[in-house]
């Protein structure tokens, strides 16, 4: 199979929320994808269950020769390694690890929507998206990271850490 550029989001808003991110973003080589950028971290607020603790977030650019449905197990296993669970849809997370965009395909399956079904309307997944790749192309909306980010009614507080 072709080795694929894809982009995945984590987010964390459990404990060390920076270690979180840094120690899965060590895990993907050994779930079989090379890591070739990480975004700044970025400290969001919560977008659907407002009621928790603020999030870190970043992005990821990784190459893989995995299929979709192959590198979504592997990022499983990477969240269920790391002890995260998610006992309430949308709720806090040790550890959330999500594929935006798999080279220029669409997967639509109901346990896997790529690009990914929300990444336009979410401000936490686009900013660090944008940071380091601003030309990526949504294979559904035919637009890049940039406009998307310039387009999403999404206003919540999305700060780079320093």
């Amino acid at each position: 199979m072709v080795e694929k550029t894809v982009y995945l989001s984590l987010g964390s808003n459990v404990g060390d929320r920076a270690r979180n991110l840094l120690a899965a973003i060590d895990e993907l080589p050994h779930a079989g994808v090379a890591v070739k950028k990480v975004s700044s971290f970025y400290e969001t607020e919560p977008v659907d269950l407002r009621e928790q603790p603020w999030f870190l977030n970043c992005v990821v650019e990784v190459a893989t020769h995995f299929d979709p449905m192959t590198l979504l197990r592997a990022l499983r296993e990477i969240e269920t390694k790391m002890g995260s669970k998610k006992l309430v849809a949308k709720g806090p997370r040790l550890i959330d690890i999500d594929i935006l965009l798999y080279g220029s395909e669409t997967v639509n399956t109901p346990e896997l929507q790529v690009p990914h079904a929300r990444m336009h309307l979410r401000r936490f997944a686009l900013v660090p998206l944008a940071e380091i790749a601003p030309k990526a192309v949504h294979a559904g909306l035919k637009i890049t990271v940039a406009q998307l980010l310039e387009r999403t009614a999404d206003r919540s507080a999305v700060r780079k850490l320093e």
